[in-house]
């Protein structure tokens, strides 16, 4: 399963890092380009334990914008994490999941390769830390992709006290997203499917 983590980094940066670490957890950081510099060194950090992708610089709809206007948002972050890290960025989310075509071929332009979730814990939606724990025991199953925050206290609480201990007691092994899709490739009728395959 993997944990992915979007809009960072920010104040809980750190002790998500720390959480990860202690429970020998992989995860993945899809982090926003302007965040960068009011967190300096904290996207080199994330590097260490987890894959990191890009989150566009300024989290705008990118549905509402040119195409030259995506690849300054994605290659702008894409620039800045390469710079910070010395690692090559290979994923891309899209703000909102808001995607068609035109975007998903704009970051292939920049041989990025775009990533949703299958499992939305609705932390950005307010869910308080059981909320988000229950809606991971409620949808986790091999192979799920899960959608969390990391600028936000009851994720972060939810993450160390619920799901954690949760994957360990039921034998799942959080891990990066290239890790899992080296590990639990999608299917061919899965890909045919495209979006709604994951469901």
């Amino acid at each position: 399963m993997a944990l992915t983590f979007d809009d960072g980094p920010g104040p809980y940066t750190r002790l998500a890092l720390r959480i990860l670490r202690e429970a020998h957890a992989r995860a993945t950081f899809f982090v926003v380009g302007k965040e960068l510099r009011f967190w300096p060194g904290r996207v080199a950090q994330e590097a260490r334990v987890a894959a990191i992708g890009d989150h566009s610089w300024s989290h705008p709809d990118l549905l509402f914008l040119s195409n030259p206007a995506v690849l300054e948002e994605l290659g702008s972050t894409l620039d800045t994490i390469e710079s910070e890290t010395h690692v090559r960025v290979r994923l891309f989310r899209p703000p909102y999941g808001a995607t068609d075509a035109r975007v998903a071929h704009d970051a292939a332009r920049l041989g990025l390769l775009e990533v949703i979730w299958s499992l939305d814990t609705r932390d950005s939606e307010g869910a308080s830390s059981a909320q988000i724990a229950a809606n991971v025991r409620r949808f986790a199953r091999g192979g799920s992709i899960v959608l969390m925050h990391e600028n936000h206290g009851q994720t972060i609480e939810a993450l160390k006290f619920r799901i954690l201990p949760y994957l360990r007691a039921h034998h799942y092994v959080p891990v990066t997203v290239p890790q899992l899709l080296a590990l639990d490739p999608p299917t061919l009728a899965q890909l045919r499917h495209g979006q709604a395959g994951c469901v």
